[in-house]
């Protein structure tokens, strides 16, 4: 698997070197890994839908847009920027709802994220490159773009008869993505599915803004995991469970109680979002009775730090109080979007230690926060809304 990355970094590198003025490039033949992002930058309801591939046909295109083998494999910061700044975002302008609007090119973007498999693509640009990454907590980066002027698939396009079933327009886009998710579809290729309009009911399908899509999925996917979780047994014991992954360091302390989340996050001096030589923080709770309001100080990282969680209890067939803790060190120097959370936390879920009691695991957090990350979450521990107000509270059953 190593060897796949060298290949690509290298290709990567022989293509910018052999094509020297990128800016005059206006035709390629390459291929999607498969993939399309469909930005939130015009006036709603207008939206830019890009078609993403690398400047030539790669047999291991797919490696430009699976986050999930990046975080298997442990690339860096750096492995990640010199795959995604070589991709090129070939865009056009639709409505949300009026796909006739480049009613050619949306269908090409649709066929093209809904592929199970790389597409090969001809492509033709309005005008030269652009270049620039822009920082976003939510978004993975992109390195070049430009206006689309032609586009053709060249390939067989081979669509999961399942997600074909879910575009039917009898399904709500909620219960589409619940289906496809227990049918073993991941939230990266359910979130490209919402993304380019074919879930929901006939009448109310459209396009959906790729920062939306996939906070939209994690949250969808979350709810329904809620629920089951709820009707199960608390965890017997506590439990605390470590680790991280490109700089991002995780404390998630697991009580026996009813559901609830709170996340806290920290960026330190250095790290992608605080230049400052100062901590900041931000933090997002719910209670049993869960949010109304959209998670607006950790944004699209609560989403995503709770689904692997929730996935944990799921599996188990467990609920529990959860305390999630992340730590952003300058080792995370540069943005990479909000997938580095989820997987951040899914390799953290894999380092689990039992205590018998509350004071036991809040000893081993800040034991741990101090020795593996170098940081003491005392002062978060007082300020959490779980162990001050949920954990404090009598029980209904204590008064009977």
């Amino acid at each position: 698997m190593q060897d796949i990355k060298f290949e690509v970094i290298k290709k990567i590198g022989d293509t910018n070197f052999k094509i020297k003025n990128i800016s005059n490039i206006y035709k390629l033949d390459s291929n999607s890994p498969p993939s399309v992002f469909v930005g939130s930058m015009l006036k709603y309801p207008n939206v830019n839908v890009g078609i993403l591939s690398p400047l030539e046909r790669d047999e291991n295109a797919w490696l430009y847009d699976d986050a999930k083998f990046w975080a298997e494999n442990n690339f860096n910061v750096n492995d990640v920027i010199k795959i995604r700044e070589s991709l090129l975002n070939s865009r056009f302008t639709a409505g949300v709802k009026d796909f006739n609007l480049n009613k050619k090119f949306v269908q090409i973007a649709q066929e093209i994220a809904l592929a199970s498999k790389p597409v090969d693509v001809e492509i033709e640009l309005k005008r030269g490159l652009s270049f620039g990454n822009k920082r976003d907590r939510i978004l993975t980066p992109h390195g070049l773009s430009a206006g689309l002027k032609k586009a053709k698939i060249v390939s067989n396009v081979k669509i999961h008869r399942k997600v074909e079933k879910v575009m039917s327009g009898e399904y709500k886009a909620n219960e589409g993505i619940d289906y496809l998710y227990k049918n073993n579809f991941n939230e990266y290729t359910l979130s490209k599915i919402l993304s380019v309009g074919v879930l929901g009911m006939r009448n109310s399908k459209k396009l959906v803004p790729t920062r939306w899509s996939i906070t939209a999925t994690d949250d969808i996917i979350a709810k329904t995991l809620i629920e089951n979780v709820k009707n199960y047994k608390q965890i017997e014991n506590y439990e605390l469970f470590f680790g991280d992954f490109m700089g991002n360091e995780y404390l998630i302390l697991l009580f026996p109680d009813i559901f609830s989340f709170e996340l806290f996050e920290l960026y330190l001096p250095g790290s992608s979002w605080n230049p400052s030589q100062e901590i900041k923080a931000s933090t997002d709770f719910e209670s049993y009775f869960g949010r109304k309001k959209y998670a607006s100080n950790t944004a699209g990282g609560y989403y995503a730090t709770r689904l692997p969680i929730l996935e944990y209890l799921n599996g188990i067939k467990r609920q529990a109080s959860i305390l999630a803790i992340r730590i952003e060190t300058p080792s995370y120097w540069a943005a990479l979007g909000v997938w580095v959370v989820r997987e951040s936390v899914r390799k953290s879920m894999k380092k689990k230690i039992h205590f018998s009691t509350r004071e036991e695991l809040i000893k081993a957090a800040k034991q741990i926060g101090q020795v593996k990350f170098n940081f003491n979450p005392e002062m978060i521990l007082k300020k959490s809304k779980i162990l001050n107000e949920v954990l404090t509270q009598r029980k209904l059953f204590e008064w009977v």
